[in-house]
């Protein structure tokens, strides 16, 4: 019958491959032959999920052999709310938090959880509670403001940094959340003076501010420099999108070379049987659950699903996985040649597809997604399941995807590169890099498919 060991390894080396059904069936087998081993049933609970099968139960059983462990305890809580049981889910949170208040990965979860249910008085409360308990816990502090910051409550986030500074004492810490406050807020909007206080402090949240800053004022080559400190490193997937603007604002020909958008932005309208897609649609809306978007998300008026979407078990979904892989080996071969020195050009062509990311999302009445870039990915994509009867979606082009458009917030008058309009079935790939958004429309459901492709090494 083999090994349960060997079997445990063998489903970790397929779940990294994402061969995710292999990697189900051989943890499957490892946790029938072994049902007593702590780690297979972590693992066999885990793989259950990120597949979309039934999880509680697996998870329970995992957490009676290691109660200690909080990452079990939290995607035992997402394994919950996956499956409609969200106030179990967040009452499993919430007690744990409280019983360890520190644990920062727990705070998130619930943070966005009670978030996802379009609650938004109190979704960061259990933040609130633990700088109480833990008054001196700097990191604790620093990750409620962080959340603060994404919902733009300025006035939350001063409150949080300056009681923070009373109650611990002046940290370096304090004073460039201070700075990105008054940055982002437009506090300080037209203050050339506002980081000299730190000119010798390299930090890429910090540099990532200042190119925002700068971006504001109009002044391209003060963002061209501080953004090509990170060209070459780990952060260079942050800057990239800032030194298209910035080129684009000084009229530097860089800007073309890095976006090229007749080059790096295709469609594909794939080739789906008759009630395909529609059947497709009606998997993805049972997989959207949740009444509001997840905190860091672009989506506007809408749902996001949570988790890998390509590595869920359902027929439908492996199938369209199929068709948008060989889409992506289609896009690949096409791009121009090799350029070592380019974010999209440069990684290596000849190794297999593998997803940084994949998700739904599924939006209403004016739904959209804010102008935004995706840092975990090497290829980005949009592929449109159902759209809103024409009627309905307003006047072209209500809907449609955007490109090459800067973040409104940064006040820059540059024009957009083009717009596509989205018709069911069609697969939009460009680079990871380039901004994009789209159109708010009038009413109905418009239902897409997105993906990261992971950049190979």
């Amino acid at each position: 019958m083999g090994d349960p060991q060997q079997l445990c390894q063998r489903a970790l080396a397929l779940r990294d491959a994402q061969e995710m059904d292999q990697a189900y069936t051989a943890i499957e087998q490892a946790g029938r032959l072994a049902p007593n081993d702590v780690r297979i049933a972590f693992i066999r609970a885990q793989i259950a999920l990120e597949t979309g099968r039934p999880s509680v139960a697996l998870f329970a059983t995992a957490q009676k052999f290691d109660p200690a462990n909080l990452m079990l305890a939290r995607n035992q809580a997402l394994s919950l709310a996956n499956e409609g049981q969200i106030a179990e889910a967040t009452a499993l949170l919430a007690g744990l938090v409280a019983k360890q208040p520190e644990w920062l990965d727990g705070h998130k979860a619930l943070a966005n959880l009670i978030r996802s249910t379009g609650e938004e008085a109190a979704f960061d409360q259990s933040y609130e509670i633990a700088c109480r308990a833990l008054p001196q816990n700097l990191a604790l502090r620093l990750a409620w403001f962080h959340l603060a910051s994404l919902t733009r409550d300025w006035e939350k986030a001063t409150r949080i940094i300056e009681d923070g500074a009373r109650l611990i004492g002046d940290r370096p810490a304090f004073t460039l959340a201070r700075l990105f406050i008054a940055s982002e807020s437009g506090a300080a909007a037209h203050d050339t003076s506002l980081f000299d206080g730190v000119a010798d402090v390299r930090d890429a949240g910090l540099d990532l501010c200042q190119t925002r800053f700068w971006l504001r004022l109009g002044d391209g080559a003060r963002t061209e420099a501080i953004a090509t400190r990170h060209v070459g490193t780990a952060t260079a997937s942050a800057f990239w999108p800032y030194l298209s603007l910035a080129w684009r604002l000084t009229d530097n020909p860089r800007a073309a070379w890095l976006d090229d958008p007749a080059q790096h932005i295709k469609s594909y309208d794939l080739d789906f049987a008759d009630g395909e897609l529609a059947h497709l649609a009606d998997v993805l809306r049972g997989l959207h659950g949740r009444k509001a978007h997840f905190l860091e998300q672009s989506v506007r008026g809408g749902t996001q699903t949570d988790g890998q979407l390509f590595f869920h078990h359902d027929p439908a979904i492996q199938a369209v996985r199929a068709k948008v892989a060989q889409c992506i080996a289609d896009y690949v071969q096409s791009l121009p040649p090799v350029d070592p020195h380019h974010p999209l050009l440069g990684p290596p062509r000849d190794g297999g597809t593998q997803f940084s990311g994949s998700w739904s999302v599924r939006l209403g009445a004016q739904g959209h997604h804010s102008q935004h870039t995706h840092t975990m990915g090497w290829i980005s994509s949009a592929l449109y399941v159902a759209l809103p009867r024409a009627a309905d979606m307003g006047e072209k082009p209500a809907g449609w995807l955007s490109f090459g458009n800067p973040p409104p917030e940064l006040g820059l008058s540059l024009p957009e590169y083009q717009k596509i309009e989205p018709k069911p079935g069609r697969l939009v790939l460009f680079p990871s890099t380039m901004w994009h958004g789209t159109v708010p429309f009038d009413d109905g459901e418009r239902l897409s498919i997105a993906f990261d492709v992971r950049k190979p090494t």
